[in-house]
């Protein structure tokens, strides 16, 4: 069996979670969010303890209890803690400034960049230059992230660009003659 499948899922305080015939839900202070279940995994809430097992011997069916334990994992932290990632944004005049769900880029561009924010992530900036995205579902954060990021991804030589804060760009060196 998978090995992430094997750990048990350890409920924190304020987490609750409905498992039906079809779907998983999780609630905690944060939200509310749900994840469909595949007929190759079992899963068992006991007492705050959450376990997963494959109903059959198959290779699929032991891939499937870690990927489904390794979501719902997530969802758990999701709705009590929540997910944020940290963008930076690296270059002379380049600019960020959150306003309510929509997050204005100045990227050196001759007109400005407005990205939406979905439902259920949110936004701010700390300073001009700083980028913070805020969520409780994993996937959804880190989708907004890249998508922010592929604006003005960082360039090799001079590295300026939007950069995740853990980023670490290798400049090149330039052409010799």
């Amino acid at each position: 069996m998978s090995r992430v499948g094997k750990m048990p899922i350890v409920l924190p305080k304020g987490a609750e979670v409905a498992v039906s015939a079809v779907q998983i839900t999780v609630k905690g202070p944060m939200g509310v969010l749900t994840q469909g279940l595949n007929g190759l995994v079992n899963v068992a809430n006991d007492n705050g303890t959450l376990s997963f097992s494959p109903t059959s011997e198959g290779r699929e069916a032991n891939a499937m209890t870690g990927t489904l334990r390794a979501l719902v994992n997530n969802m758990v932290i999701g709705v009590t803690k929540g997910y944020e990632k940290k963008l930076t944004l690296v270059g002379v005049g380049y600019k960020a400034q959150a306003q309510g769900d929509k997050l204005n880029l100045s990227l050196g561009f001759s007109h400005p960049v407005v990205h939406q924010m979905p439902e259920g992530v949110s936004c701010a900036t700390p300073l001009p230059t700083e980028i913070l995205i805020k969520g409780v579902d994993k996937q959804r954060v880190g989708q907004v992230a890249a998508e922010v990021r592929a604006y003005r991804s960082p360039e090799p030589y001079k590295g300026k660009g939007v950069r995740y804060a853990d980023e670490v760009v290798v400049i090149k060196e330039t052409k010799k003659k």
